[in-house]
């Protein structure tokens, strides 16, 4: 009688795909939340004196720190919106490695993926940068102190919310099916591409909304977690481009009120 071999170790572990990449996704968004955290209150605890020393011009120290804040801030916010996309893609190449089918790391789909967030982080300094340098922040990491640029973002996220664009780079954030259907390419570079893809999308989808940073406050904590649960119940819940519609009209009439000074 044939003995059936037991599987090793290693193969169970493989086939729990799912359940590691999602523990792995869940570590490294924690990881960038407790950074954020512990920025937040180390600011608190500087106070005046932090303030103070924010009044004088950017160092190429500044510019480093920022950026890695905005990119920290990123991959905390943007990792969990992706998980079904990466999810589903360990998924695939899980069952094409138990065929013995050419397959690739999951980790490099994440890796370009949070490229292009980075990307984002780099731009999102620049312009920290210029809206403190000209006096329109209260800090370096602060809000907007000019109703007009206030209400101005505002408006812009609201327009942008009930655009045709947002509508189609949101359709593809919460089609990951499709998206591996029509656009899946192959190796490893195939990998780092689509990555990529997904990420100019998300961008597409997204970049307004975290330009509100800059009306709500640079590392307000409080705001910063409602906007990342706002963008993964856009990308995941039932109603999805309701919800942009529905926002889009609330941010509009919000920058109207901020810039008409009617809640200053």
């Amino acid at each position: 009688m044939a003995v059936m071999k037991k599987p090793s170790v290693l193969e169970s572990m493989l086939k729990r795909d799912r359940l590691l990449v999602g523990a792995g996704l869940a570590a490294i968004s924690a990881l960038a939340w407790v950074y954020l955290a512990y920025v937040a209150l180390a600011l608190q605890d500087m106070g005046a004196a932090m303030a103070m020393a924010q009044m004088g011009s950017w160092t190429a120290n500044d510019f480093a720190l920022m950026f890695l804040m905005w990119s920290i801030m990123m991959v905390g916010m943007m990792t969990p919106t992706a998980a079904p996309m990466i999810l589903m893609f360990a998924t695939i190449n899980r069952q094409r490695r138990e065929k013995e089918a050419p397959y690739v790391p999951t980790g490099l789909f994440l890796s370009s993926y949070l490229l292009v967030w980075t990307a984002f982080a780099a731009a999102a300094t620049l312009a920290n940068w210029g809206l403190h340098s000209n006096s329109m922040l209260t800090s370096m990491m602060g809000e907007s102190s000019s109703r007009y640029v206030g209400g101005g973002l505002l408006a812009m996220a609201g327009l942008f919310q009930v655009s045709p664009i947002k509508s189609a780079c949101l359709n593809h954030c919460r089609s990951p099916v499709s998206f591996i259907v029509n656009d899946w390419r192959e190796g490893h570079l195939g990998a780092f591409v689509m990555g990529l893809q997904h990420g100019a999308y998300c961008l597409g989808c997204c970049w307004a909304l975290m330009g509100l940073l800059f009306v709500l406050g640079v590392m307000n904590l409080l705001w910063i977690a409602a906007l990342a649960v706002f963008v993964l119940l856009e990308k995941a819940a039932p109603g999805g481009r309701a919800i942009s519609w529905v926002s889009g009209l609330l941010l509009l009439a919000w920058g109207g009120l901020v810039a008409s000074d009617v809640l200053g």
